[in-house]
């Protein structure tokens, strides 16, 4: 019996780090409330997002929103970021992350474009902030 149990929860930890993807991508997007927020699937938009990934993935960041970002690290292990500073509209940021652990990030928005001066928003500015776990 407790072989088996040995074996049941050996198959769990297993399985729930095949299950965390090796990839992953963050898209922001420009709202009305808010004015900016972002999402993994497309339809879960939200200014604070929180992701499994495994060791040695990459997350892909795209800017579509009106404004420039810039993807920083704020807490955890060292992570490898690639163009943090996305300066404009479709541009991405990629972060690796080769250790385990718990990395946290923000983003900083900068001005909006000169040509959406006009476009409105409601209320405070999002703060976006992600947490990823990484097995």
């Amino acid at each position: 019996m407790k072989l088996l149990l040995t074996a049941l929860v050996a198959l769990a930890v297993a399985g729930s780090a095949l299950a965390a993807p090796r990839s992953a991508t963050l898209t922001i997007r420009h709202q009305m409330r808010g004015c900016h927020s972002w999402s993994f699937d497309g339809s879960s938009w939200k200014a604070s997002q929180t992701i499994t990934l495994t060791r040695g993935s990459i997350l892909t960041v795209v800017d579509n929103d009106v404004m420039p970002h810039k993807l920083v690290q704020v807490r955890g292990p060292k992570a490898a970021l690639t163009t943090p500073s996305m300066g404009r509209m479709g541009a991405t940021a990629k972060v690796r992350f080769s250790a385990r652990g718990t990395y946290v990030f923000k983003t900083r928005a900068g001005d909006d474009y000169p040509a959406m001066k006009n476009m409105k928003t409601i209320g405070e500015d999002n703060v976006l902030r992600l947490v990823v776990t990484v097995h």
